[in-house]
């Protein structure tokens, strides 16, 4: 993962407020509040998005990400966004706020433990 991408992302968030951002599953995560709003793989930006965000960044030109998995291929509720979007804080602040919204609008769930019952 480029560093120096991450550190663009606080620039690029500044407006929006703090974010903070950790490894994970081969990229980064990116946190707001305690919640996750944005994945990076391969120095790439997707934000989260549900039923509501969706048709937003569809008409932007988004793309949903995607992986292969056993075989299939799954696509996340994370969407990439128009490229002018990465070029301020200023316009990446609607978005940012897009993705919030959508990850305050997931219903919670419940975990399970390691050993198979209920968290």
């Amino acid at each position: 993962m480029n560093d120096a991408f991450i550190a663009y992302l606080h620039d690029l968030f500044a407006d929006f407020g703090v974010i903070s951002t950790r490894a994970m599953f081969g990229g980064h995560g990116v946190y707001h509040r305690g919640v996750i709003i944005a994945i990076v793989i391969d120095d790439g930006l997707y934000l989260k998005t549900d039923e509501v965000t969706r048709p937003v960044f569809e008409r932007a030109g988004g793309a949903p990400y995607f992986y292969s998995h056993k075989g299939k291929q799954l696509t996340m509720s994370y969407w990439s966004l128009p490229g002018d979007a990465m070029e301020s804080p200023q316009a990446m602040l609607p978005w940012a706020r897009l993705a919030f919204d959508a990850a305050l609008r997931k219903p919670a769930t419940r975990r399970k433990s390691r050993k198979g019952g209920k968290a």
